[in-house]
């Protein structure tokens, strides 16, 4: 079973493109952090989410007096990272979880300590493969993600790559 822990910005975009459902419908164990859920989702984004959390789908870690130490530490360690990230990655190193991000400074200190970390086209990857989202539709969500981040700056390569797979499954 893989385990994740979510960061915001990739619950944002899945929002965004409409794709909770399908994300969640992945085989996978979801976790959060209290602090990303509570202040970097906005109210109706929490809203979206709260029924994957009721039903124990998302879960949403508290963070311990530990935990805060902990980030603190890395953050004093890292400081371009921001309480939030440093809290993904405290949470991924304990539960020897997969990190999901976007997230560069956050991902290269994660690969940089050895951490799994996977982003969008990985997540895109495993709803067509594991057939939460059927290719066509896969593409079309790829080519709105562009459109409603395209700060993102995804590997164009890697994107017609896809298409081309997609396209002739």
């Amino acid at each position: 079973m893989i385990v994740v822990v979510n960061d915001a910005n990739l619950l944002i975009d899945l929002i965004k493109l409409e794709l909770l459902d399908a994300f969640f419908q992945l085989n996978w164990h979801f976790h959060t952090t209290e602090i990303i859920f509570e202040t970097e989702l906005y109210p109706e984004q929490q809203a979206q989410l709260q029924p994957y959390v009721d039903c124990h789908k998302l879960i949403v870690h508290p963070l311990s007096a530990q935990d805060l130490v902990s980030i603190t530490t890395l953050q004093r360690m890292r400081p371009q990272l921001s309480d939030k990230d440093c809290s993904a990655f405290v949470f991924a190193e304990r539960l020897s979880a997969y990190l999901l991000t976007s997230d560069n400074a956050l991902r290269k200190f994660a690969l940089q300590s050895n951490l799994r970390v996977y982003g969008h086209l990985w997540i895109f990857d495993a709803l067509v493969n594991d057939e939460c989202l059927a290719p066509p539709d896969a593409i079309l969500k790829l080519q709105q993600l562009e459109h409603i981040n395209p700060k993102l700056k995804l590997p164009r390569n890697e994107i017609e790559l896809r298409k081309t797979r997609w396209q002739s499954a």
